[in-house]
């Protein structure tokens, strides 16, 4: 039999027979005093289950690491649903959207029941048993017509929706019992391991919290989420109209060429959803003079603020916009990380004291030349022509710090509006995998990066984490200050963005750290059927990260 040379956290090599599985060659326990609960082979996240198939490089992965606590979750998701499933089969519900490392799940009872605390508390219950009782989770190859007999067979109907819209001879599928997944993710090798977890009664439904990955043995602090819930509401009731929920219904309507109906409802329920923002500005009556508008990378800031320009002038108003871009330090002055890099997301890389000064010209009725930036020089500019806000004026500022209340300290608090931008997919894959806002930001990131800038899919990949960590400090711990929050997620975007983004994920080679994420990403897209980006509106979002626009970027 074939043997692979394999080496484990850098230590000796050791030779094991072809198809070993991984748990036999890392130990129970990681180096961080945690369970090992999944492995990087190769620069790949892989399950314990999975067979050596090759030399490798192998890394132990526990909760306390992203892509540990990345299986933990999952897993929890995947016992959630078999249970669910198996026990409380009149309950349909669905994985919505993150809260902080939490999920909230949204419930639709059985008909003629109401959902109650105690039925969760069955529920949870239920979930500790099946933890307690280690049960094993593996990995099994079925030919296609098999794959599908045992969903058609348990039932598990949005798993099968997914698997109608392939046709590879064979399927990969994790199973727990009697209880099947496609292949998509990573998960535990045993049940055991999930020891830690709660469930959080709303009345849609509950939160699933889950260990935070910096303090493993206990569940996290859940963060202020009322507001994030306002939205996931609002779109559960925005799916229901379109009648698209998950990626199965979603390639259903390629399929059967219904996709332009689909795409022009989203864009109307945008537009109706900036419209109603509007009005809620111009509610607020003439004290208001600057709206601003945050947002992490990629959400979508900018356009929205074009369009919501658009909807203030219909209003009567005579919007300004700027962006707070334009007001970088420069390299010289601007802050740097803990490692000596320059930190573009710290809010002292804006020139605040002459942003104060400018706005406040503005909203006095005089002439300023407001700042510009030249990214190529790195440097900031004063605008050639002067600016002045015309009777009925009101300013429009984007930026990522724009919920944060040092950027604009000089402004009453009355005067401003503040609007969150995010984009959270109210599609999901299947009742137990969410699409992560995160995916589709990179995805969208991924592909301006290189329409605009030319920069390679392995450069944005690189340099994401650092972008997460200044979301993290920088903007998420204000988001709760919103007067009014924008999803910009589109149902469709996935399926337009998918033979952008995975011809350049496939530039990304298995040598290069960034191919855990490229790998990740592109078995995240083979779940969508293609759509051609000629079907989308020239105004939409979606538009600033394909090109194509109809709206001025300059």
């Amino acid at each position: 039999m074939q043997a692979f040379t394999i080496v484990v956290n850098g230590d000796k090599p050791v030779s094991v027979a072809a198809a070993t599985p991984i748990s036999e060659v890392v130990p129970a326990v990681a180096q961080d005093g945690y369970p090992v609960i999944g492995a990087v082979v190769n620069n790949m996240v892989q399950p314990l289950y999975a067979p050596l198939l090759s030399h490798a490089r192998v890394e132990p992965l526990s909760v306390a690491s992203r892509y540990g606590h990345l299986i933990y979750r999952d897993t929890l998701c995947f016992l959630l649903g078999k249970v669910i499933h198996e026990q409380f089969p009149g309950i349909n519900w669905r994985v919505r959207s993150s809260l902080g490392p939490a999920l909230f799940c949204s419930v639709e009872p059985a008909s003629g029941t109401k959902w109650t605390k105690k039925i969760l508390a069955r529920i949870q219950s239920s979930l500790r048993d099946t933890v307690n009782q280690d049960l094993a989770i593996v990995g099994e190859s079925y030919s296609y017509e098999d794959a599908v007999h045992a969903f058609k067979a348990n039932s598990q109907h949005d798993k099968l929706n997914l698997i109608l819209h392939r046709n590879p001879p064979f399927v990969h599928l994790t199973r727990c019992g009697s209880f099947y997944e496609l292949s998509k993710k990573p998960l535990a090798g045993r049940t055991g391991v999930l020891k830690i977890f709660d469930l959080v009664f709303l009345n849609e439904g509950f939160v699933l919290n889950v260990p935070d990955v910096n303090a493993p043995e206990r569940t996290s602090e859940l963060e202020p989420h009322e507001y994030l819930l306002d939205v996931c509401r609002e779109h559960m009731r925005w799916s229901e109209i379109s009648g698209v929920t998950t990626v199965g219904e979603l390639n259903r309507a390629i399929i059967e060429k219904r996709g332009d109906d689909f795409i022009l409802t989203a864009e109307a329920l945008h537009d109706k959803k900036i419209s109603q923002i509007a009005d809620q500005i111009v509610g607020r009556g003439k004290r208001v003079r600057l709206v601003l508008v945050a947002g992490p990378s990629s959400a979508g800031k900018t356009t929205f603020a074009k369009r919501l320009a658009t909807h203030l002038r219909v209003d009567g108003l005579r919007p300004v916009l700027i962006s707070t871009d334009n007001y970088f330090v420069g390299d010289e002055l601007n802050p740097r990380d803990e490692n000596g890099n320059l930190d573009y997301e710290h809010i002292e890389s804006m020139d605040l004291n002459r942003l104060n000064s400018d706005l406040r010209v503005l909203m006095e009725g005089c002439e300023v030349n407001l700042r510009s930036f030249d990214f190529v020089r790195k440097s900031g500019f004063d605008q050639a022509s002067a600016t002045r806000l015309e009777e009925c004026g009101i300013i429009v500022m984007e930026g990522i710090h724009c919920l944060n209340p040092q950027l604009t300290a000089d402004i009453a608090g009355e005067e401003k509006f503040l609007i969150y931008v995010n984009a959270l997919t109210q599609l999901s894959v299947d009742a137990n995998n969410r699409i992560s806002t995160n995916d589709t930001r990179i995805i969208r990131r991924i592909v301006r990066d290189y329409q605009f800038r030319n920069r390679p899919a392995i450069n944005t990949l690189n340099m994401w984490e650092s972008v997460m960590r200044g979301e993290r400090c920088w903007i998420y711990p204000y988001q709760h200050l919103a007067d009014a929050i924008f999803n910009s997620a589109l149902g469709y975007e996935l399926a337009v963005l998918k033979p952008l983004a995975t011809a350049l994920l496939n530039q990304v080679k298995p040598w290069d750290r960034a191919y855990i994420e490229a790998r990740r990403l592109e078995e995240f897209l083979y779940n969508f059927s293609a759509l051609g980006a000629d079907t989308v509106p020239g105004d939409s979002i979606l538009r600033e990260y394909i090109g194509g626009s109809q709206l001025n970027y300059g």
